[in-house]
């Protein structure tokens, strides 16, 4: 039996994404979502799914977002002292 690239990337993708649940830590989660979206745009253009690239690129762009807005929470309460 043959493993194919595709499958490859869609199960790397799988256990990704699942392991994101995992993670309490926000920084973390919203990276192992990020990594887990790439994986599936990777698995969405081998395959040629527009459906599953789109989809993750939204999921990819969702986490970013997330990520960003909370690093800068972070920093904003850092600069004034304020307690989360």
């Amino acid at each position: 039996m043959s493993i194919s690239l595709a499958d490859v990337l869609g199960w790397t993708a799988t256990a990704v994404f699942v392991a994101s649940y995992f993670f309490s830590r926000p920084s973390l989660l919203r990276g192992l979502q990020m990594a887990g979206a790439a994986l599936w745009i990777l698995y969405g253009i081998r395959i040629a799914a527009l459906p599953v690239i789109a989809a993750n690129a939204l999921v990819f762009a969702a986490a970013a977002w997330t990520l960003a807005r909370g690093r800068a929470r972070a920093q904003r309460e850092a600069r004034t002292g304020a307690v989360p």
